[in-house]
């Protein structure tokens, strides 16, 4: 499992900068991603797409106590791999 930590210094290294600096960057690109998706879909050409979803209000049960309850609709980031990405996993 690669953890923010493991890629920072994947990138670290990799790229020749500082720990710091990794980390930064992994920040800022992910800080980017999380800003910019309530405003439009986010597309990384042979990498994949962002799309804000906002699932629905529903109905839950508490499985213990059987007590039922609503579940309130929340915003949703969803991640779609770009066909080179499928390609490489399968």
């Amino acid at each position: 499992m690669s953890t923010k930590a493991s890629i920072s210094k994947t990138l670290s290294r990799e790229l020749n900068l500082s720990p710091n600096t990794s980390k930064k960057l992994l920040d800022i690109f992910i800080n980017t991603i999380v800003k910019n998706s309530n405003k439009k879909n986010i597309k990384i050409g042979n990498f994949g797409s962002f799309k804000m979803n906002i699932t629905p209000q529903r109905l839950g049960r508490n499985p213990k106590t059987k007590e039922s309850y609503i579940i309130c609709a929340r915003k949703k980031l969803t991640f779609f791999a770009s066909k080179k990405i499928k390609e490489v996993l399968n």
